[in-house]
């Protein structure tokens, strides 16, 4: 049995479709999905969490190196624990869409990319994001003096008020030099 309109109703599709960047045949199909992701038992309850380890399972964000950290920073979970309300996988998915403004995609990108939530990049963000896209096995670790000055590089082209941090306005100003950046920061399920 496909999902249909009236599963969400009408009113609150038409406030999904208003408030994200998604279509209504995107809102339908994330609910489908997000759908299959919940136990028999969450199913009955009114405003279900699909635990992080179930999300963390889409095709989609399986082979994304930030996936855990795309989790908690769009859950809305009380306790931290990167779980996903319907409202809050649509807020990934839209921030991820293709429809998505470069301002809102740079914003979620850098919240993505604190890794300790301060609000700039420092060089501990910096050196995490390095190893999550170089992955942390021997073979691809960086060494310490090639991760101290990868660091420095991208402080030095970054940095526009040389405080040893990236803010979000520094962020966004390196982001729109970036052509490919919105085609690239992007899920579609």
């Amino acid at each position: 049995m496909g999902t249909t309109a009236s599963q969400l109703g009408k009113d609150l599709l038409s406030e999904y479709q208003e408030l994200t960047f998604l279509t209504k045949q995107e809102i339908l199909l994330a609910h489908k999905r997000f759908t299959e992701l919940l136990s028999k038992e969450d199913k009955a309850l009114p405003n279900p969490r699909v635990p992080m380890n179930s999300v963390l399972t889409l095709p989609e964000l399986k082979s994304n190196p930030f996936r855990k950290r795309i989790c908690y920073v769009f859950s809305t979970s009380d306790t931290k624990d990167g779980s996903l309300t319907f409202e809050d996988f649509l807020d990934l998915l839209s921030a991820f869409s293709d429809s998505a403004t470069l301002e809102i995609k740079s914003h979620y990108a850098f919240r993505i990319f604190d890794f300790d939530d301060d609000g700039t990049l420092d060089g501990g963000d910096l050196e995490k994001l390095v190893n999550c896209l170089t992955g942390e096995t021997d073979d691809t670790r960086l060494t310490p003096e090639e991760m101290r000055q990868l660091i420095n590089n991208i402080l030095e082209e970054s940095d526009i008020d040389k405080d040893g941090t990236v803010n979000l306005s520094e962020f966004q100003h390196v982001i729109s030099r970036s052509p490919d950046f919105v085609s690239s920061f992007k899920i579609v399920l």
